[in-house]
């Protein structure tokens, strides 16, 4: 009697035996559930972030590479190394930090904040905190929507845009993208704010100067206990970065985000999160917008 076919449509051969799946290539360095565990918890206690054990591989191919530059022999070299090693640590930082974003992401938001931007009619100079900025397309994303709202390449805003990798901060104050960030882009936008390179920088665009001059780029990690953002803001984008954390982390940075919002001011969170764990704090409006609970006191 044949035997009955495989999935797929190929007949199994009488007497084959399936042949074993191919070895795992053996990992350059040891990487122990030791090792993992002490970067699990260096990673929370400076940056708050929570490293599920799916994270593993992710963790170990990003420090490897570490390793390498360093020269270190193994993890538990390596983990030593930045006990000491100011530089390094921050690197170990940088490594480890999920840097994804785009421009106009999410863009009911930047339409709500037309609006608010709009009904404030330039009475004062409003303040904007992009508090994981990344390499700086939420934070020119914010200009831009502030230029359109004002109709003005100087409208009253003063951005903030901070992240804890200093990497990302650079970038985002070089203000230089590939051209392919902003394809989606409307065409009469993209001629307002970008300039396009030529010769050597063919394929890439750059901010105007004076969106540019809207922001400030700083490094803040949001575990400080003080933020070093000179007065009280009127909106705070903090928007696909909670979900690294856990939840007492997130209400630890809530409970530092509540006295420095205005009263009539808004918090923007990711499509993901949600912060109804804090509702003494935070007072949700829809579509992942928040106001500051009215019983919170500055």
């Amino acid at each position: 009697m044949p035997l009955p076919p495989r999935p797929g449509g190929i007949p199994a051969r009488a007497g084959a035996v399936d042949a074993a799946p191919p070895a795992m290539p053996a990992r350059e360095f040891q990487f122990t559930a030791t090792d993992f565990d002490k970067v699990r918890k260096l990673i929370h206690a400076h940056a708050g972030i929570s490293l599920s054990p799916a994270k593993q591989d992710m963790v170990y191919s990003r420090l490897a590479r570490r390793l390498r530059a360093c020269g270190d022999r193994s993890f538990a070299d390596y983990l030593r190394r930045i006990e000491t090693d100011r530089g390094e640590w921050e690197t170990f930082t940088n490594s480890l930090t999920t840097n994804l974003t785009s421009f106009f992401r999410e863009a009911h938001h930047f339409e709500i904040l037309a609006e608010r931007l709009r009904a404030a009619g330039g009475r004062r100079d409003l303040t904007i905190w992009c508090t994981a900025a990344s390499t700086g397309e939420e934070a020119y994303s914010i200009a831009i929507t502030a230029c359109e709202a004002f109709s003005s390449l100087n409208p009253p805003v003063r951005i903030i845009a901070s992240d804890i990798d200093t990497q990302v901060i650079a970038q985002g104050r070089a203000g230089v993208y590939r051209d392919d960030r902003i394809e989606r882009m409307a065409p009469a936008r993209v001629q307002r704010f970008f300039l396009k390179g030529t010769g050597t920088q063919a394929g890439q665009v750059r901010v105007r100067p004076e969106l540019q001059r809207l922001i400030e780029f700083k490094r803040i990690n949001l575990l400080d206990t003080r933020y070093a953002l000179g007065g009280p803001v009127d909106f705070i984008f903090c928007r696909n970065v909670m979900i690294y954390f856990d939840k007492p982390t997130q209400r630890a940075i809530l409970m530092r985000f509540a006295p420095l919002l205005r009263p009539d001011g808004l918090l923007f969170a990711g499509h993901s999160e949600s912060f109804l764990h804090s509702a003494d704090l935070f007072r949700s409006l829809g579509r992942t917008v928040y106001e500051r609970n009215h019983d919170v006191r500055a």
